[in-house]
């Protein structure tokens, strides 16, 4: 993706977001100096801040996300079983935006619909291998309540619908009939590793820089490139 695409869609997304009342935290809107400075040391080591992606397709608006940590623990203290063990972001899916099929080995999360249109999620169980199970029936808690669904069913969330996804559940999900706001609440979340997409893709974006950054995506941070 170019510097330039990046930098109108933070604009796009920040305004969309406001639209419903959500402000980001302050750290989001520090320039790029003050973001690699000693000050933010551990901003950037817990992956908290600005995250465009197209998954290396070069096609973000069929497939691509984006996405604002907003919190994050290390995964040190998840594995020790104490201290910070969650997460929070904010995300937008565009409308008919494609959020690859992946899943987690470790994070546990919650995806709630915060306003827009609905939030469409097509759902696999993993097999022992930990790979895709197209026989099996999938079984997820939606707002506490387990539904089942075939190999491959759709989950459709309103407006303030949540589901919970444990490790080993096969997701993609789009926006249907209008951009969405989605908040997702987790344990630590580790963009690095713990992501495992059913395509040979990568998780974050290689950027050309055709002009200066309005803000560093987690991308940009020293040692995640």
């Amino acid at each position: 993706m170019k510097r330039s695409e990046i930098n109108q869609i933070l604009h796009e997304s920040d305004a969309f977001i406001r639209s419903f009342g959500y402000l980001l935290p302050p750290f989001a809107y520090f320039p790029p100096e003050r973001m690699l400075s000693g000050e933010t040391a551990d901003i950037r080591a817990r992956g908290m801040g600005w995250d465009i992606t197209d998954y290396g397709q070069g096609n973000f608006a069929d497939m691509g996300l984006f996405l604002f940590t907003v919190r994050n623990g290390h995964l040190a203290d998840l594995k020790q079983g104490r201290g910070m063990l969650y997460a929070e972001k904010i995300m937008i899916s565009r409308k008919q935006q494609i959020s690859p099929m992946h899943r987690h080995n470790l994070k546990a999360e919650d995806i709630i619909n915060r306003g827009g249109g609905k939030l469409v999620l097509e759902l696999f169980a993993s097999d022992e291998s930990g790979a895709i199970d197209r026989d099996a029936m999938v079984a997820v808690p939606v707002d506490g309540i387990t539904r089942r669904f075939e190999a491959g069913g759709r989950l459709a969330l309103k407006p303030g619908e949540s589901v919970t996804l444990l490790p080993g559940v096969w997701h993609a999900f789009w926006g249907e009939g209008a951009d969405v706001l989605v908040g997702e609440v987790s344990t630590v979340n580790d963009d690095q590793s713990d992501n495992v997409f059913a395509q040979d893709i990568p998780r974050f974006t290689k950027v050309q820089e055709d002009e200066k950054s309005l803000h560093l995506l987690v991308s940009d941070y020293p040692g995640n490139q």
